[in-house]
């Protein structure tokens, strides 16, 4: 029974090693994790700028991704069957994918750098709770013409914004001439997007010269995600171009303007004014004032009341018929 027990011991241990023998084999034609990172990171790239061209221009994709298989010398046979037995063994397809998700993120981190440096903007704004975070040029100029029409932007959010900033874009307009009309006036627009997707924005017609300015305000929307805005400027019957400087874009930190707390504000206010009155009046001294006493009306003696029925007589110029009516009315009364 020892032996036997011996026996079954070591065959299941075989068994157990052999299992875990067959976990560990690879075929000679899947790739190894070193290859299939890079490949896999390749890959994700040309997935990305795929999804980015017209639908006029779907064949480049798959152009990408050829690319990508002789990039590394491949098959797309090779790379399908490779991924089948990766998808077999989660745990190591797991620790690939982590490398290739951090190399990914230092990637676009990197771009960011580089567009940053290019468009001459910070990748984070001052912090203050007044700060003007306009990052590109001062002064423009602008034709009208269709490539020479309008200045965009978008200026996204970062640990400096808060939820109830106030944004203020000032921009002072020069031209040639008096003002523009109503069709041929340029356009100035302000918009502000939350995290939670909800937009509020503003604009204005140009019509004269002068400064003009937007103002948005976060209130209780959420947290700020970006700011974007842009000036139109429509294609002029004669040539008159247009230019913009002084421009501007600061971002106050007001703090919470909710209304729903304001009025909560408002009632503590009336509730603290009330007790501040009981109070006052619960040490304010008694005054006792001493009202006279009434006397009793006293009765008329009977020469008195003759004397006042006979001032009670009607007078010459008054009309018979208006007493006679008083008489009735006294009868009945009594």
């Amino acid at each position: 029974m020892k032996v036997f027990g011996c026996w079954r011991i070591g065959f299941l241990g075989a068994l157990i090693g052999a299992l875990a023998a067959c976990d560990v084999e690879r075929p000679d034609t899947v790739l190894s994790d070193s290859v299939m990172e890079n490949v896999l990171y390749d890959y994700h790239i040309a997935k990305a700028l795929g999804e980015q061209i017209d639908r006029g221009e779907k064949y480049k994709r798959v152009l990408y991704v050829d690319y990508v298989y002789k990039k590394h010398g491949i098959t797309e046979a090779q790379f399908d069957s490779s991924m089948v037995w990766f998808a077999r063994h989660p745990d190591v397809l797991n620790e690939i994918y982590k490398k290739v998700t951090d190399r990914l993120r230092a990637e676009e981190s990197n771009v960011e750098r580089l567009v940053a440096l290019r468009e001459h903007k910070p990748l984070t704004s001052r912090a203050g709770d007044s700060v003007d975070v306009w990052v590109w040029q001062r002064i423009y100029q602008l034709t009208g013409m269709p490539m020479d029409n309008r200045i965009t932007f978008t200026l996204p959010a970062d640990s400096n914004f808060k939820a109830h900033d106030t944004l203020l874009w000032s921009v002072y307009f020069t031209f040639d001439g008096t003002m523009y009309d109503s069709l041929h006036a340029p356009v100035m627009a302000l918009q502000m997007r939350f995290s939670n997707d909800s937009v509020i924005g503003d604009f204005a017609r140009v019509r004269e010269k002068g400064i003009y300015t937007l103002a948005l305000a976060g209130d209780t929307l959420g947290d700020i995600k970006e700011v974007n805005g842009f000036i139109y400027y429509p294609r002029q019957q004669d040539a008159k171009p247009l230019m913009m400087n002084k421009i501007s874009l600061m971002r106050y930190h007001t703090g919470s303007v909710d209304s729903l707390v304001s009025v909560g504000d408002s009632l503590l206010i009336e509730e603290a004014l009330e007790d501040t009155v009981q109070a006052v009046e619960s040490v304010r001294p008694e005054v006792t004032v001493k009202t006279p006493k009434k006397e009793e009306p006293r009765r008329p003696t009977p020469s008195e009341m003759r004397s006042s029925q006979r001032t009670q007589e009607p007078k010459p110029h008054q009309p018979a018929t208006r007493i006679k009516q008083h008489a009735k009315l006294r009868k009945v009364n009594e």
